[in-house]
């Protein structure tokens, strides 16, 4: 898993391609009062993440939860300019998809192994969501 092999392939929802620092988070993520999409920032009070800020990230995590509405905040990070850089899904459920949809973002969901588990918050990572592979190109210094 290092060099700029493939580490893992999906399922588009979103075309593109970005290359950031990912942000993984191994639990869902409200939109819906989860997130303030004035700053990009996670502020679910009871999340492992609460307080960080995903903007200009490739955010990697299990997916939406909560109501219908999390599509709505993601799209006004869209315009507002803090949204993520790209979306990456363990499991492609409707809210995330539209999520994706509505931030228009590259977003790859449904991986042939969890890109929670293999991949760590400050990875530098290529999502290619056109031909749905996601490619470590430097590992993060564990910290």
């Amino acid at each position: 898993m290092s060099g700029a092999r493939t580490v893992l392939r999906g399922r588009t929802v979103v075309p593109g391609v970005v290359e950031g620092e990912a942000l993984v988070s191994e639990e869902t993520i409200s939109g819906w009062g989860g997130i303030d999409p004035a700053t990009g920032t996670i502020i679910e009070a009871r999340h492992p993440l609460a307080g960080v800020c995903f903007t200009g990230r490739i955010l990697v995590f299990p997916g939406a939860k909560g109501s219908s509405g999390w599509s709505g905040f993601f799209q006004t990070t869209r315009l507002l300019g803090t949204a993520p850089l790209g979306m990456i899904f363990t499991v492609t459920t409707t809210k995330a998809a539209l999520g994706a949809v509505v931030t228009r973002v590259p977003a790859l969901a449904d991986l042939d192994g969890d890109p929670v588990r293999l991949l760590r918050t400050g990875d530098r990572i290529r999502l290619d969501a056109t031909a749905g592979t996601v490619d470590l190109l430097n590992r993060a210094m564990p910290g």
